[in-house]
């Protein structure tokens, strides 16, 4: 049995939520505010929060993303009515873990809070990651070269992470584009031949090999030599 903290102001779905969760055997608490929803989930122990986009008082994307900023890792299931993928984007940017449209089918919802609950099971990810010299610290968001302090800016973290995540692995500029800066095209040409340019400058060591490898017609690629 899981504590869940159901946010929804509409009593219609508020009701379909809590009675889909209740039966199978979750303890459900519901607020219909986004502010009170945020202060509960603040102080109180919950193990899955079901969350609503349009909200009174605070909306879904800003409670999710308060959460995210004070370090909470309540996982998330958004919940709405807006189904264009920009707002799917929108919530899982801010910090949703999941996002069902409605309306939905009470089994799904039940569905994707057990894979939520599953998941927060699961053994915990490293907190750092390191590839050869170069050691990220996931949580404090810092970012070491043979033990020295390297400053990176918030995107070039963002790049430097994912090509740490898939290291050994060559990723082409389109899923480089989607998965970092969200979009579905190459908003610039130059855009990643930038960031790749100033990454290296602050990563490679003199008398070593780029870390970072181009290849050519293919993408990149992080190396741990």
């Amino acid at each position: 049995m899981a504590r869940i903290l159901v946010i929804e102001d509409d009593p219609d779905t508020a009701l379909q939520i809590t009675t889909g969760l209740v039966a199978h055997g979750h303890d459900v608490v519901h607020v219909a505010d986004g502010h009170v929803a945020l202060e509960r989930a603040t102080r109180e122990p919950f193990d899955i929060a079901t969350l609503d986009r349009m909200l009174p008082g605070l909306d879904g994307l800003a409670v999710v993303a308060a959460l995210r900023e004070r370090r909470i890792r309540l996982p998330v299931l958004m919940i709405s009515a807006l189904s264009d993928v920009d707002a799917r984007i929108a919530g899982l940017r801010a910090g949703g873990d999941d996002y069902l449209v409605k309306p939905f089918a009470p089994e799904e919802m039940a569905m994707r809070v057990e894979v939520l609950l599953r998941r927060r099971q699961e053994p915990p990810e490293a907190a750092v990651l390191s590839v050869g010299a170069i050691a990220i610290d996931l949580i404090r968001r810092t970012v070491t070269v043979a033990g020295e302090p390297v400053k990176l800016l918030h995107m070039e973290f963002r790049l430097l992470e994912m090509l740490a995540r898939h290291a050994g692995d060559t990723l082409s500029r389109r899923i480089i584009f989607e998965q970092v800066w969200g979009y579905y095209f190459d908003p610039g040409a130059n855009l990643i031949n930038v960031h790749i340019a100033r990454l290296r400058k602050k990563l490679d060591r003199p008398g070593h090999s780029s870390a970072i490898v181009t290849v050519k017609g293919e993408g990149y690629r992080l190396d741990a030599g």
